[in-house]
């Protein structure tokens, strides 16, 4: 039997009636959406367009303002060092520290560059924004705001209107990362004040080596890379038509399934939660319980070193020990330390992540794999 996967944040299966949609454009509607010469062409071009209209109508923006992109790494950086380009004198950079590397190296990387100093904002034990502390630093003028919608290790969802509100009061445009949270919680960009928008396929349900960025009108970016005019010249390069289908066929199941499908992922973590809680002594849970993502359970086991009890479930199952792009590092999470857990919990940090293809079965199978392994490492050790 393969290890029952619970690395949700990490990436997602992809859903195979996305999956058909992607290997029918690749054998049938093959052609380059920029060729205009011929109805091959043509017919690639209005699979990109659809797609363009399924994913506005997941977000509630315009397909004119969606930029394609190899995923949310890309439109991370295409975010921010585009706007950064467009504004040569050193200002401020408002970010949150708990935001995914992606953001963090890219916002280093502008201040290395003397583009922009940094001000960090506030984080309690529960990953919340201090709100007044973020009022108070915007008060002081901005060149860029940095704040993620949910995070994608502990879970906790931001309030995004209202950070905008407080962005649009003080006239600093608003760069929010929304991978974690697109197609698992509402966002309406048209009416959220937020300037730049990212998304990434992988993290719902479509294929990695996709995404987007949603560039609201009246801010345009800077190139990263040249090499042709299309997507206006902001993203140049051949356009990847299937991967972009399958990102709108994903957006479209989303919309249609997303609000049935959290509900019965939120019951399903609870499920989880509450059967290792009642067998694991000590249990914590990590960050903000009454708002985080339905499929997040992040949880720390004190005293007890997470590689050991790792070594002993990864054949059986796939949990973390915190984000994918911090794999292969000893080091805590950025994230926890930011939150000042006691060092005991950064040692004994997991992170669960369920989504649609989980089951009970999944659920109670899971909770004995690792009620196990606690068991016997704690013996171990004790």
């Amino acid at each position: 039997m393969p290890p029952i996967y619970l690395d949700y944040h990490a990436t997602t299966p992809c859903d195979r009636r996305v999956a058909n949609k992607i290997l029918q454009t690749m054998v049938t509607a093959f052609g380059n959406a920029s060729s205009v010469d011929h109805s091959y062409g043509d017919e690639a071009a209005q699979a990109v367009k659809k797609a363009r209209q399924q994913i506005a109508e997941l977000l509630n923006a315009s397909p004119t303002e969606i930029i394609f992109t190899s995923g949310a790494t890309e439109s991370i950086n295409l975010a921010i060092q585009g706007h950064f380009a467009r504004n040569s004198t050193l200002s401020r950079l408002i970010v949150s520290p708990i935001e995914h590397k992606a953001v963090l190296d890219t916002c280093r990387a502008i201040a290395s560059q003397k583009l922009a100093e940094i001000v960090w904002l506030k984080v309690d034990r529960q990953a919340r924004l201090d709100l007044d502390y973020l009022e108070r630093v915007c008060s002081q003028g901005a060149s860029l705001l940095c704040i993620m919608a949910a995070n994608n290790e502990v879970g906790t969802i931001y309030p995004l209107q209202t950070i905008s509100q407080i962005a649009q009061k003080y006239r600093i445009p608003f760069f929010c990362d929304a991978s974690q949270a697109i197609g698992k919680i509402p966002i309406n960009f048209a009416d959220s004040g937020i300037t730049y928008l990212t998304l990434s396929g992988h993290k719902l349900y479509a294929t990695k080596g996709i995404g987007a960025l949603i560039v609201r009108r009246g801010h345009p970016l800077k190139p990263l890379f040249y090499g042709g005019e299309q997507q206006n010249g902001l993203r140049p390069g051949t356009l990847n038509v299937s991967g972009i289908v399958g990102l709108g066929e994903a957006c479209h199941l989303r919309r249609l399934e997303m609000n049935a499908d959290e509900q019965e992922i939120q019951q399903k973590r609870d499920r989880l939660q509450n059967l290792l809680l009642a067998k694991i002594p000590n249990l914590v849970i990590n960050g903000d319980r009454g708002d985080r993502l339905a499929g997040n359970l992040h949880i720390s086991i004190p005293n007890l070193p997470n590689s050991a009890i790792m070594a002993r479930i990864r054949d059986k199952l796939a949990i973390s020990t915190g984000s994918a792009c911090s794999s292969g590092t000893t080091a805590p999470s950025h994230v926890l330390r930011v939150m000042q857990l006691p060092e005991s919990h950064l040692e004994g940090a997991f992170r669960i992540g369920l989504g649609k293809f989980t089951t009970d079965a999944e659920c109670d199978r899971a909770a004995e794999i690792l009620t196990d392994a606690v068991a016997k490492v704690a013996q171990l050790l004790d």
